[in-house]
Formats: C-alpha cells, structure tokens, sequence
C-alpha cells in the first residue's frame, strides 16, 4: 500500500528569485534576501509586484543583464567597457545621453551578432 504525501512548495535561492525578477539581490528587502522563495510567491511578485519591487525595477540599482539590455549591449561588452557593477536607471540614462564611443561600438557588435544569428536560423529552417 502506497502513501501519499503532501506536496511540498517548489522553493529557490532567494538570488535564484532575484534575478528571474530582473533585480540586484542586495538592494531587495531584508526578508526577501534571507529566505527561499516559492513558487507561488515569486508568482504573485510577478503578478502584483509590491511597491519595493516596482521601485527597484523602475529607479535600480540594476543587475548587469539590465544594464546590457537596457543599453543595448552584451554583458561582456560592458565588461569590455569597464562596468562591472550595477547602475541606476538614471546612471543608464547618462550613459545613453552622452553616447560614449564604446556604447556605439558595442551596439554595433550586437546588431552584427543578432543579424549573423537570425541569417542562421534561417538558413537551417530552408535546410
């Protein structure tokens, strides 16, 4: 005779959480940090983000993948550049404002590298 247990709340790292949130973990609340997430509760984040998270994703500090994509750049471009930490949105905005030459080379690379990956799936969809 089998048992049957209860099922058990799917749970992550805290920073697992964080960054499928597309925030820096650092900046979150304390209780956020300290403890694992659930499933259900990264849904209802996602589904109704709570003032914290709202400002966190509007004003940052953001996490580099924010930075490249807000930036339109890879993440080892902006290595390339020297960024290593995380910006605000209004340090981004800077950043797009003044144009820097390393800004539009980078995003040059990244148009290069998307166009180069679409001509490859398509050619393999035609084959």
């Amino acid at each position: 005779m089998s048992t049957s247990r209860a099922k058990t709340p799917q749970t992550m790292k805290s920073a697992t959480a964080a960054k499928k949130l597309g925030i820096l973990l650092s900046a979150a609340p304390a209780e956020f940090q300290e403890g694992p997430v659930s499933r259900d509760e990264l849904n209802a984040l996602q589904a109704d983000p709570p003032s914290w998270l709202a400002d966190l994703r509007r004003g940052g500090p953001h996490p580099r993948q924010v930075v490249a994509a807000k930036l339109r750049v890879s993440a080892s471009g902006l290595a390339r550049a020297g960024i290593t930490g995380p910006l605000t949105t209004a340090e981004i905005e800077n950043l797009k404002a003044e144009n820097p030459d390393w800004l539009e080379r980078e995003q040059a690379i990244r148009t290069k590298v998307r166009e180069e990956e679409l001509r490859l799936k398509q050619q393999r969809t035609k084959a």
